[in-house]
């Protein structure tokens, strides 16, 4: 039962870490580009499934995409998201270059990373307090005993503030990230 819960703590907090990872900073990281999805054979398809993406140099992503019917469509999804860059088309390759960010743009990305990490902490606690409702009902209907009720609670505090760690190590790390000019 605790394995269960340890588990779902920590898909929470790698949940956040791939999160964190679509949040720019000012290097480029095909990562980036996880969380944008293009119109494409009528759905919507990420972009890492229409061509290839890798990077040419620390301020450059590159998609070679594989069919050009839909580069325009590519572009948009690039231009309407939260990124704030501006694609270049090149033939059948698309050019994507990583401004600087300035120090405002930096500042609202740490917010964003914090809401982020507090949306993470809620998930815990929620897993948190639906796991120890359970446990209670066990011991209202006599299937646990009080020592076992209060020995499940510590464990399930010990997950928790562990996981609540985890997350706030990681938005300190993505905080300097951002930060770092």
């Amino acid at each position: 039962m605790i394995e269960q819960l340890d588990s779902k703590m920590i898909s929470a907090v790698k949940h956040l870490d791939r999160e964190f990872s679509a949040i720019r900073t000012s290097r480029a990281n095909p990562s980036m580009l996880d969380n944008i999805f293009a119109d494409a054979y009528g759905s919507k398809t990420p972009l890492n499934q229409l061509g290839n993406i890798s990077i040419t140099d620390s301020s450059t992503i590159t998609i070679q995409v594989w069919d050009t019917s839909i580069i325009k469509n590519i572009e948009n999804s690039i231009l309407e998201s939260d990124l704030g860059v501006n694609p270049q088309i090149d033939g059948q390759i698309i050019r994507i270059p990583i401004p600087k960010l300035s120090e405002e743009r930096r500042e609202e990305l740490t917010k964003v990373a914090a809401k982020y990490a507090e949306n993470s902490k809620v998930v815990i606690r929620n897993l948190r307090r639906d796991f120890i409702d359970s446990q209670k009902e066990l011991k209202k209907n006599s299937e646990i005993s009080e020592d076992d009720l209060k020995k499940i609670l510590n464990e399930v505090q010990k997950l928790t503030d562990s996981s609540i760690e985890k997350i706030d190590e990681l938005l300190k790390v993505k905080k300097e990230d951002i930060l770092k000019v």
